[in-house]
């Protein structure tokens, strides 16, 4: 994946050089084409529309294989503890600010756009009019962040730009929002030179860091389907083929030896006419009729589209779920070891998705003056659950087997519909010493009250 630098001796985020924002931005409008075909094959825009002059017919695997992948991938919400057992008070806080601020919807937009491009960009910024963050996800065919040229790669700054165009003069420039360490800018820049670049605004923030965040899907920024793109070439253009075979084979061309079907044009056209309409055609004792057509192998045909079909869900690891193997009456032990290939690439999708979401905790307790737990954003345990079915009976025998060698807090945590183990554990608590209450008023049993001084020293 390709790194924007700048030299970090001549960087000032005070004085932007807007002649070098302006030369990174027609760089990345240049890389982006490889982004926009990614984003036209999700969308079922495939090249075979352009290629095929015959009918044309797109098999959507891209879609299938990134919403199959973000679905495993970000099924459930993203949850948050602390291991360094902060404030709980604190911690209650920024939830509260995320859910404001609706990250779980951006998360997911987040994980859709890193599955499709490869990449996928955050953009953290104080409401008009408030100083609580929002979250918003931006595209990037129109985002990139740009780094030092230190071995350290470290942010300076990040930039979203976008095309401003004068359709009555013919002419365009760009608009971009650029925002650093302390400032946000917005800039007019030239389409077509380096010169009459204007900075339009230039506000402080409170965010200590460029409010763009960057998610890569792994670390070269591929797509989940990119590598896969000629395979499903391959798989349109063969059902395309079939289907106009088929057509073809509808309008194909009548021959008929030793026959004609009228004299002169007027009987010919009348004996079409009843031939379409009766299916019947009379012709003499050592006449024959037959269709002009090409034979196609289809069990040959069927046989290359189910390979094809094949490779495509094996090299993108994603499972094809409509395929026979995953029947519904698979054990847990059987699915995940179906599902090894995406688990390793989802896990790859975790590591770095957590190192976005560590920046965002950054961005949100700056914002909202938390210094603690922003000094403790590295200990922020970020837990995610992968949307698949849950075998229940398997999990309470685990749950059972494991009582009594494992924290309860940990076996709670084994149970999806259990959404907070440790007011489970305390509503648990609470519900015993109702019963037990109840069970002594039953009996005639006083409940346990704690002996004062006095009444120890009586005893």
């Amino acid at each position: 994946m390709h790194r924007f630098t700048l030299p970090a001796e001549t960087w000032d985020e005070e004085n932007l050089d807007t002649a070098a924002i302006r030369t990174l931005i027609t760089e990345h409008e240049g890389m982006a084409a490889r982004l926009r075909r990614n984003k036209d094959y999700y969308e079922g825009k495939h090249a075979i529309e352009e290629e095929k002059k015959n009918l044309k017919v797109t098999c959507n695997h891209a879609k299938d294989i990134s919403d199959t992948a973000t679905g495993y991938f970000m099924g459930n919400a993203i949850t948050y503890s602390n291991s360094m057992d902060a404030d709980s008070e604190t911690m209650d806080q920024l939830m509260q600010a995320f859910d404001a601020a609706g990250v779980n919807d951006t998360d997911t937009e987040l994980a859709l756009d890193a599955s499709v491009y490869g990449v996928a960009y955050e953009y953290v910024y104080a409401a008009e009019g408030s100083t609580d963050p929002v979250s918003k996800a931006i595209s990037p065919e129109n985002t990139f962040l740009v780094v030092d040229d230190s071995i350290e790669e470290r942010e300076l700054c990040g930039v979203y730009y976008w095309r401003k165009v004068d359709s009555a003069k013919k002419s365009f420039k760009y608009v971009a929002l650029v925002t650093t360490e302390h400032f946000t800018y917005t800039l007019s820049l030239s389409g077509k030179s380096t010169t009459g670049n204007i900075v339009e605004a230039q506000d402080s923030h409170l965010f200590g860091e460029p409010q763009i965040i960057e998610y890569r899907n792994n670390k070269d920024g591929i797509g989940d389907f990119e590598q896969q793109i000629s395979l499903m070439d391959a798989y349109d253009a063969l059902i395309s083929d079939r289907i106009t075979d088929k057509e073809q084979f509808i309008d194909a061309i009548l021959i008929l030896y030793g026959a004609l079907l009228g004299d002169d044009e007027d009987e010919t056209t009348e004996a079409q006419k009843k031939l379409k309409r009766d299916k019947l055609l009379e012709l003499p004792p050592d006449a024959r009729a037959e269709y002009l057509t090409r034979q196609m192998d289809e069990n040959g045909a069927e046989v290359l589209r189910k390979a094809i079909k094949e490779d495509i869900y094996n090299f993108s690891h994603v499972p094809n779920f409509q395929d026979e193997n995953f029947a519904g009456n698979t054990s847990g032990v059987a699915m995940e070891y179906k599902l090894l290939g995406l688990e390793m690439m989802t896990k790859v999708k975790e590591k770095y998705f957590k190192q976005g979401l560590r920046k965002r905790i950054r961005l949100f307790t700056n914002a909202k003056g938390m210094e603690t737990l922003h000094d403790q954003a590295g200990s922020v345990l970020i837990t995610f659950s992968r949307g698949l079915p849950k075998n229940l009976t398997e999990l309470a025998q685990i749950v059972s087997t494991l009582s009594g060698h494992v924290s309860e807090k940990t076996l709670l945590q084994l149970l999806p519909f259990v959404e907070d183990p440790v007011m489970e554990l305390e509503e648990v608590a609470e519900q015993r010493q109702q019963e037990a209450d109840l069970q002594r008023a039953q009996f005639g049993i006083l409940p346990n009250v704690p002996r004062t001084e006095e009444q120890s020293e009586e005893l």
